[in-house]
């Protein structure tokens, strides 16, 4: 199940990273977990850079999430893609609240369009590890 799983998302990654966003080198790029520097919000959420600068323009990341973690709705001024690594996650948009929500297992993608009034969830009693790509700079405007 799991390998049917990744071989579904490997596609959409594969599309993600041939966009010309980075300027990429002609080295092969390797980093470890215990080699992941890890930047912490107040809210307890973990950014990992990976390439480019999230303040500055798009980047990729991989993300950890406190168990139990609830946004406040919000919104983005860049679109979001990402795959779940751990734990499960949830993303629904506040104008839809009628739809009950897709828990998002271990190798999951989501896509969150830029300026789309969600809330993130992770509903798991572990830790949420995502990666991410954004295709813009990092921002977070509560609603």
């Amino acid at each position: 199940m799991k390998k049917l799983i990744l071989t579904s998302v490997l596609p959409t990654l594969i599309a993600l990273l041939s966009i010309n966003t980075f300027a990429i080198d002609d080295t092969i790029q390797n980093t470890a977990p215990e080699n992941l520097v890890y930047e912490v919000t107040p809210e307890g959420v973990a950014f990992a850079p990976l390439i480019g600068q999230r303040f500055h323009g798009a980047y990729m990341a991989i993300v950890r999430l406190p168990a139990g973690l609830v946004s406040p709705a919000h919104t983005k001024s860049a679109n979001m893609f990402g795959v779940v690594i751990a734990g499960k996650m949830t993303h629904s948009a506040i104008n839809n609240k009628a739809i009950t929500p897709i828990i998002l297992p271990v190798g999951s993608f989501y896509k969150i369009p830029k300026n789309l009034p969600h809330v993130s969830k992770c509903v798991s009693d572990i830790e949420c590890v995502t990666f991410l790509y954004q295709d813009g700079k990092f921002d977070f405007s509560p609603i």
